[in-house]
């Protein structure tokens, strides 16, 4: 029997010819990565077990992005303790204020290459199974080991198998596609497993959709997201990085302990309504439901693509006072294109605010925090109560373009009605 993309890293990392489901392997770790939420709980855990030194400081990205500007004296505190710490391990792969959302930058740092093992102590670090890579997220302690030693347990995972075939259709996005699956497998239906996306569906699909499907694996329990690397990934990585790197596909006979099918053609545009993620409906099945918040950003859809289609939903309209639209470019890189585009101009000229590229609004660290009884629409992954602010709002995930559309019209708006 043949193995699947997870089970051929794991393999290779741990040096062994073949693994199998359930197998518990150590494994050699080629990146790992720490925001400013984790690291500092990173750094406190290596003090208690008396490392002086880090495994390796080139392998190491700190990236501030949850509270960045910092927004209290406590985050302050926590960037200058992890300037002071990146320094003194000389960690040249450190990221301040500004640089944007710690998934993007791994991955427009070509710090996430595939077949590659990388770990993060934040949730969604399963982004960048996008370029073909086993990613998965990690507690802060588990952080502090890899930090130590360059090496963790790992459990193999069983992998799932999703074949998608055909192409969206116009102001269908990949979030559109994502959401759909993860009302069918449900927000626990695929604990601790893989997820392989594979289909002539998928090649269509680019590399900021593919990071957007890998992003919401974790929404549905999973310890990783792929999607193999190809030649849209190579094309991708061509001007970004000179290291080397080896691409891995599933062999034709390997094992999955499930399959499904999707064709992306039959996809519409959908919302994830309160308070869970995998209660997904049509968006047409929730007009007339009005929005007090429209925000597009976030490790899931914050990129130059998702700032597009928004603007040119946008462009010569006027977003109605009774709503405030936030924008929040996944990274500094993005803002500049979304510049020189002309992206941000058309945004700001329908009523968008324009945030520095982070996680602010997300995870409800700072601005855009919803009161009582209001409803956003957002293009994050995650819809708990309390996720933006007051536990008695409401938060209806959706693609950038359904985003935009109901921004403008002030209520969930189906875009292609626009």
């Amino acid at each position: 029997m043949g193995m699947t993309i997870v089970e051929k890293i794991l393999a290779e990392k741990a040096g062994r010819e073949k693994v199998s489901p359930d197998e518990v392997v150590r494994a050699k770790i080629d990146r790992a990565m720490a925001n400013d939420i984790t690291a500092p709980l990173t750094v406190d855990a290596l003090e208690e077990i008396g490392t002086e030194k880090v495994w390796d400081p080139e392998k190491i990205i700190i990236i501030l992005d949850h509270q960045a500007p910092p927004t209290t004296i406590e985050a302050a505190q926590d960037h200058a303790m992890l300037r002071e710490f990146a320094e003194q391990q000389k960690i040249s792969n450190f990221y301040g204020s500004f640089e944007g959302v710690c998934h993007q930058i791994m991955v427009e740092k070509a710090h996430a290459l595939p077949g590659q093992l990388i770990v993060g102590a934040d949730s969604h670090t399963c982004t960048y199974g996008a370029l073909g890579a086993f990613s998965t997220g990690i507690g802060s302690t588990d952080m502090a080991a890899v930090f130590a030693e360059g090496e963790l347990w790992f459990k193999v995972p069983q992998t799932v198998k999703i074949e998608i075939e055909g192409e969206l259709k116009e102001r269908t996005m990949p979030k559109d596609l994502t959401l759909t699956v993860v009302g069918d497998v449900g927000a626990d239906g695929a604990i601790y497993r893989s997820l392989e996306f594979l289909g002539s569906g998928v090649e269509k699909i680019g590399i900021s959709g593919r990071m957007t499907i890998c992003n919401m694996g974790v929404e549905m329990g999973a310890k990783a997201a792929i999607v193999p690397a190809d030649d849209e990934t190579e094309k991708y990585l061509e001007s970004k990085t000179d290291e080397e790197y080896s691409t891995v596909a599933p062999d034709e006979d390997a094992d999955y302990l499930e399959e499904s099918h999707y064709d992306a053609g039959e996809i519409v545009p959908v919302a994830a309504c309160p308070h869970s993620v995998d209660n997904v409906h049509p968006v047409r099945e929730l007009e007339n439901t009005e929005v007090q918040q429209a925000f597009l950003g976030s490790c899931t859809n914050g990129r130059f693509e998702d700032l597009a289609v928004a603007a040119d939903i946008l462009e010569g309209e006027e977003i109605p006072k009774g709503v405030r639209m936030l924008v929040a470019p996944a990274s500094k890189w993005i803002y500049r294109e979304a510049l020189e585009a002309g992206l941000i101009d058309k945004l700001v000229d329908a009523g968008a605010t324009i945030e520095p590229p982070g996680c602010a609004t997300c995870w409800g660290g700072h601005l855009g925090i919803m009161a009582p009884g209001e409803v956003c629409v957002s293009s994050s992954n995650r819809n708990f109560k309390g996720r933006m602010g007051s536990p008695q709002a409401e938060i209806y995930l959706s693609s950038p373009a359904t985003v935009a559309a109901s921004a403008l019209y002030g209520e969930i708006t189906d875009p292609r009605d626009v």
